[in-house]
């Protein structure tokens, strides 16, 4: 089964992020909003099934909203807001994890299994 997953680790409390809203689009079109739990995670798959359309996706996390619910002091606009991670399905077979530890300051990226 195919699958594209993510998580969210707030590197700046050590902790999991909760209540952060993910945008995915792909090929100019909006697919789905979700929000994550108590563990960073999304409840659910971003997508799942037999196979996963091949092509660029886009995966928008809403940071600064995150940050501003917990009470972090941002500079006005925040020097990050919405981190927009852009990145290809070549398997349409394949299972994608694409995780992001992110700080008010800093994020990063990978594959992941």
């Amino acid at each position: 089964m195919a699958r594209l997953s993510t998580h969210v680790l707030d590197t700046a409390h050590g902790m999991p992020a909760a209540n952060i809203v993910i945008d995915l689009h792909s090929h100019g079109r909006h697919i789905v909003t979700m929000e994550t739990t108590y563990d960073g995670r999304t409840p659910d798959p971003l997508l799942s099934g037999d196979t996963i359309e091949p092509g660029i996706y886009e995966l928008t996390f809403h940071a600064g909203d995150y940050f501003r619910a917990r009470g972090v002091p941002l500079s006005d606009p925040p020097f990050l807001d919405l981190i927009v991670i852009r990145f290809a399905v070549a398997d349409p077979h394949g299972t994608y994890h694409v995780p992001l530890l992110v700080s008010p300051y800093g994020y990063t990226t990978y594959r992941g299994s």
